[in-house]
């Protein structure tokens, strides 16, 4: 076995001969010869005189090596007290019939199809159909708010939309036929079908010129896969959280197939053998190559689970799903872990489970805190790796690689950059910085295969919005350092960046401090006006179930502790104490809508908020008069300063 830095090596050597091999994981019909085009740079395409389809490096080919009744899908349903599995053979059955369906609605290589689905064995079905035809499929989050799904259909302009009845949350269902309708209502494209998919948790009362989905796919003829190029677009993805007109975030066929099956076994250290769980959602990023992609190209078995492990009444769905399908890895944010610390401190919800199938936990989607760190360590036993990347690179940028041999951990790093990312961190003239010296993430072009060659439908628009900042290479938006040892250290947006009467302070640094205090269950910091300093740091924090501080002692104790670890120029002064953190649906803290608040000029809501009630209840407490007499002050929720 290789070790990481052999590997980096290799790849540093000759990167186009390092990914040119790389590409005897797929199966091509037409193999490439060619790495890369560099004919239009900064517009770069990899492996263009390939041919190939992503459907039948999924399916078709794990059928005919003989793996046809090895399971592909295994979905579990809480909401709907269901569970199901499904085999590679009936998989390939439901993606050739998709396939069917859509050219039968008049669906051609290249046209687009917007998915509006919730997490159902149907919504892969539709992936690979829609890749079946070479189609361009566009995810779009189930239960997203209608106007952002009209944004959507105006700008991938879809032959055909694709929805269900409805979605089931813990307590309610969500009705997507009326968003649908509005949206539709709202966008200029109109799209010429609508499938619909009824559930038995509701069945919707849809207009009559829209298909039915079972009745369609019953009699549709199983479609042939269609031969694509390389470069030709497997999927759009629009960036969550998107006001006025959204970024489709463009992934090709051949180099997101090639980054698919490198990083499953090489990043992750997963094989056709395993069991693999990723606790995210099809809309985003992680579920299209996590849950889908990369574990069916792979030929393993993937976990598609329709509920939300961290919710109550069930805060232990991780360690029962662990424990009922033998899961390998499992791949979820950090706020999962700490919403579990919170209600399990002591792991009380572990006891009795049998997860010595679990071989990693994998975190990802935000800053993985050292409290958070240290306890899933304690608790589950196994290596906790964190791995940072974004929706526009489709795969991780930075990770453990848990496939190669000496794979070292650092606390606070998801480790060093991964082969095909030259990772530097710059200052604000472009210059790389020393070692632990902070600055703006960057990586130099060209990325990788698998990382969006460009915006769909506006160049330009790629280029003035990630490749203008930095002339050579990709700017992530994330400032952080790099330390001696090459390991990266994200720290947060580059936004999020506090600057103190001149002093940059990253929110991260600050949030690491208060995140270890024993009473701390989740906190965030933001930088709000101040004056005299221009900006000063505020935290809000959420106690621990049962924890029973003074939240004067709290405040007390956590300025205490920022001012000894990174010293007075933080100035931390504000320590409120809030129930929740408002977040989006993808599990992001709302960091630049609460420090809109507290400068008194509030940012528009997000619609892929998860919960605006939690945002309304904060307001006041964020809007109050900064100090008392005394030095210190009472919000609603007895918080300090």
């Amino acid at each position: 076995m290789e070790t990481c830095v052999q590997v980096r090596d290799r790849w540093r050597q000759d990167p186009l001969a390092f990914w040119l091999a790389a590409t005897d994981m797929i199966d091509w019909d037409v193999a490439p010869q060619v790495a890369i085009d560099e004919s239009n740079s900064p517009l770069y395409r990899w492996f263009p005189d390939g041919q190939l389809n992503t459907s039948v490096n999924a399916v078709d080919r794990h059928v005919a090596a003989g793996l046809g009744d090895k399971a592909a899908i295994i979905y579990d349903s809480p909401l709907t007290n269901s569970q199901r599995t499904i085999t590679y053979t009936q998989l390939l059955d439901l993606v050739e019939r998709c396939a069917g369906m859509l050219a039968d609605l008049g669906v051609q290589r290249g046209d687009r199809v917007l998915l509006y689905l919730p997490m159902i064995p149907e919504t892969i079905a539709a992936m690979l159909g829609c890749a079946r035809l070479g189609a361009v499929h566009s995810v779009v989050f189930g239960g997203f708010a209608a106007a952002e799904l009209a944004h959507r259909i105006d700008d991938a302009t879809p032959t055909v939309v694709i929805t269900a009845s409805c979605g089931v949350e813990p307590n309610h269902i969500v009705e997507y036929v009326p968003l649908l309708e509005e949206a539709l209502r709202l966008a200029s494209h109109e799209p010429a079908h609508v499938v619909l998919i009824q559930r038995e948790q509701h069945r919707a009362a849809a207009a009559h010129e829209w298909v039915d989905w079972h009745e369609a796919m019953a009699h549709a003829t199983p479609h042939a896969p269609v031969m694509v190029n390389s470069t030709d677009p497997l999927y759009i993805l629009y960036t969550s959280g998107t006001t006025g007109r959204p970024k489709g975030i463009v992934r090709d066929n051949g180099g997101h197939a090639v980054a698919m099956a490198w990083s499953f076994p090489n990043i992750y250290g997963m094989s056709a053998d395993d069991v693999w769980w990723s606790a995210s959602d099809v809309g985003w990023v992680v579920g299209h190559s996590y849950i889908v992609y990369a574990p069916l190209i792979s030929g393993a078995t993937t976990v598609l689970y329709e509920g939300k492990p961290i919710g109550t009444p069930d805060a232990g769905a991780f360690w029962r799903v662990i424990e009922e399908h033998d899961v390998s890895g499992l791949f979820t944010a950090p706020t999962a872990i700490r919403a579990i610390k919170k209600v399990d401190p002591n792991g009380e919800l572990l006891r009795g489970r049998d997860i010595s199938s679990l071989r990693s936990l994998f975190l990802a989607g935000e800053r993985l805190d050292p409290d958070t760190f240290v306890w899933a360590t304690n608790h589950l036993g196994v290596p906790i790796v964190d791995n940072w990347w974004q929706t526009e690179t489709g795969w991780p940028i930075a990770s453990t690689m848990r496939g190669l041999a000496h794979a070292p951990i650092k606390v606070g790093s998801p480790s060093r950059a991964v082969p095909g990312y030259d990772l530097v961190v710059l200052d604000d003239s472009g210059i790389p910085v020393a070692p632990n010296v902070d600055g703006a993430i960057a990586i130099a072009l060209p990325m990788p295969p698998g990382t969006l060659p460009t915006l769909w439908g506006d160049d330009q628009r790629y280029i003035d919005a990630y490749l203008i900042e930095f002339p050579g290479y990709y700017s992530t938006g994330d400032g952080g350092f790099l330390d001696e040892d090459g390991f990266i250290f994200v720290m947060g947006r580059t936004d999020d960046v506090i600057n103190v009467a001149g002093h940059r302070l990253s929110t991260g640094s600050l949030e690491a401090v208060v995140a270890a205090h024993p009473d701390v269950a989740e906190c965030a910091v933001v930088g709000v006006f101040d004056e005299i300093k221009g900006q000063v740091p505020l935290a809000l924090v959420v106690v621990k179930a049962g924890s029973t501080i003074d939240p004067v002692e709290l405040a007390q104790n956590v300025v205490e502790e920022v001012r000894r670890q990174v010293g007075p120029v933080a100035v931390l002064k504000e320590v409120i104490v809030v129930p929740a953190l408002p977040k989006t649906r993808s599990g992001k803290i709302l960091r630049k809508t609460m420090r809109g608040i507290a400068d008194g000029r509030p940012e528009p809501v997000p619609s892929t908020i998860e919960d605006v009630g939690v945002l309304e209840e904060i307001t006041p407490l964020l809007r109050r008069p900064p100090l008392a007499r005394n030095g210190f002050s009472r919000g609603l929720s007895g918080l300090i300063e």
